[in-house]
Parts: C-alpha cells; structure tokens; sequence
C-alpha cells in the first residue's frame, strides 16, 4: 500500500525517482479506508532529508499510512524555509487535541546542551507527556531517545571521547521479541553522535528492556511500556548517503572529524558506502507498525487514552 503524505511535499518526487509509491491527500480521501496515523515531530535541521527517509521507510509495507508533521511551536528553524513549515507542518496547539496510532520524534542537533539548557525543553516534555495518552506507540531516535530516557526515568547521557560516527554491527538481546522478529543474528546500524547512554545506568530499572547492544556503539534499542514506547540510539532511517554528507559538511566547516567506521569500501572516502542496514531498517520499521501500532491501535483513536501496556506477539 501507498504512504499517504501532503500534497506537493518535496519528498514526494524523490520517491517516485526510486519507484516508491506514495498518495497525495487529494487521491487518498477517495478511498474508503481507515489508515494508520503517524505523527512524525521532525527536529532534524535538514528537514526535507528526513522527511524523505521517513516516508520511505513507512511506505514498504502492506499498511495504509498517512503522515502528519509536527513543528515546535516554541522554536524557528534556521535550514528551511517558513514558507515550507506553514504549507507542510503543524504546531502542537494545533494537535494535541488529536489522536494517532504512532508518533516519530527524531533527532536533533543539541546534544551538547544538557537538556534542561535546550530552549524548547519544556515544549518536547510536555509533548512527551501528551503521547503517553495520544499515541499508541512512539519511535523516539537518537537525542530524542536520550532526552525522553531522562525526562520518564532519570537515565543521564554521557558525553563520548570522540564523535561515534559510522556504521556498527549489533545484537539482539532479546531475539524473540516482536520488535526483532526476522532480524539476522547480527545487523547493522548508522549512529552519528557525541554522547551515550550507559547500561549500567539502566540495568536494574524493571520498567526498561534493552532490546539490542553493540560492543562499539553501545546500547541501541530499548523498550518500555510493553512497546508503546522505543527507544533508538542510532539512525537505521539514514539514506546511503547521509552519513557521507556528514562527512563532507564537517570537512568543509574546517572541523575535525574520524571517518565514518565502517562506512566506506576500505575505509577510504574516496570510496562509495557499503550498504548494509537497510534492509533490517525496513524489518524494523515493518515490524514496529504491525505488531505495537496497527495489531493493537483501537479502530476509535480516542480510546488510545485507555490502553494500558501492550502485549504484542503473545
């Protein structure tokens, strides 16, 4: 099934170059179809990027989606244009009255800052607040991760010795659990930060389960909640080439910046990215909306504020 996002939105012919199938708002409201919700609040300065990841990621698979994204209303971003925010995005004051399925909340590039020091603290915490009793399950991913981590159970990131950038082989810790159904004994995943979260800082908390660890990037996927809320330290939604990008932008800036790890053929830029987490980036994203949003979203969206943990896959 087709992913169904704002008429117009950029990403819209990026996809169709890669033979991705994606529905404006004007085709699908011809259909008679309940479609999952996804908000996605789209912290990352280079939106259109993002935008374009997401909505690939959520449209290989059997599921009608339609996309919604989220601005802060207490913060301008600087890398797009207003004009794009106003036609594509929506405030919170707009939405907190409504309901979704499933909310997306990405990275953002503040992750120096201790967290109390970002200007849209309060904003994103309350936001965090709000999906416990309007959303059914929420992807949290790499700052994001860290910052709901500290605001629901007092989990302190710590800053890395050098920028841990590259792509990293992981395990699951928990192989039978939904989240993980299909995934290799092993798997790759991009990460692209300056500070961590420590295991020994969440071991002993029963409400938090580590889901997948890497000897190199640490912790990566943790549940709470019984699923309606994960975790994610690294970036699977990145394209080919964003960590390359990354790479370059840093280099021009005159910064200095390790090598992506693990990236490259043989390490060396001049070479082109070896590819090789997508695919378990599909499963996960597949995987995410099957068995915690659409097996166990209530067909009355109102109704999320009465479910309880969820019990996917028994």
């Amino acid at each position: 099934m087709p992913v169904k996002i704002p008429d117009n939105l950029p990403a819209i012919e990026l996809l169709k170059k890669e033979n991705i199938f994606v529905m404006s708002d004007l085709r699908a409201n011809t259909q008679d179809i309940r479609p999952m919700r996804v908000l996605i609040l789209n912290l990352m300065p280079l939106k259109i990027t993002a935008e374009t990841d997401f909505v690939r990621l959520l449209s290989n698979n059997p599921l009608q989606v339609e996309v919604e994204f989220l601005r802060l209303d207490s913060h301008t971003s600087k890398n797009i244009s207003e004009e794009h925010l106003e036609m594509f995005y929506k405030g919170f004051g707009q939405i907190k009255g409504n309901f979704y399925d499933g909310l997306i909340i990405t990275g953002a590039p503040v992750e120096m800052l201790k967290f109390e020091e970002v200007t849209y603290w309060d904003e994103i915490t309350q936001i965090f607040d709000w999906a416990r009793t309007h959303v059914t399950s929420t992807l949290y991913i790499c700052w994001a991760s860290q910052a709901a981590l500290y605001h629901f159970y007092g989990v302190e990131k710590r800053p890395l010795k050098e920028k841990l950038f590259g792509v990293f082989k992981h395990t699951a810790t928990e192989k039978g659990h939904p989240l993980l159904r299909g995934f290799d004994d092993e798997f790759f995943i991009p990460h692209s930060r300056h500070t961590t979260i420590s295991k020994t800082d969440m071991v002993n908390n029963e409400e938090i389960s580590i889901l997948s660890e890497s000897p190199e990037a640490g912790v990566a996927i943790i549940s709470s909640r019984g699923g309606r809320e994960f975790y994610l330290t690294g970036h699977s939604e990145y394209s080919p080439l964003t960590l390359h990008e990354e790479y370059v932008r840093d280099v021009n800036k005159g910064l200095t910046v390790p090598v992506p790890q693990n990236y490259y053929k043989d390490n060396d830029p001049a070479n082109s990215p070896l590819v090789c987490w997508t695919s378990h980036a599909n499963l996960l994203f597949n995987n995410w909306l099957n068995y915690f949003v659409y097996q166990e979203t209530p067909y009355n969206l109102q109704d999320v504020e009465k479910l309880g943990e969820i019990k996917a896959g028994n």
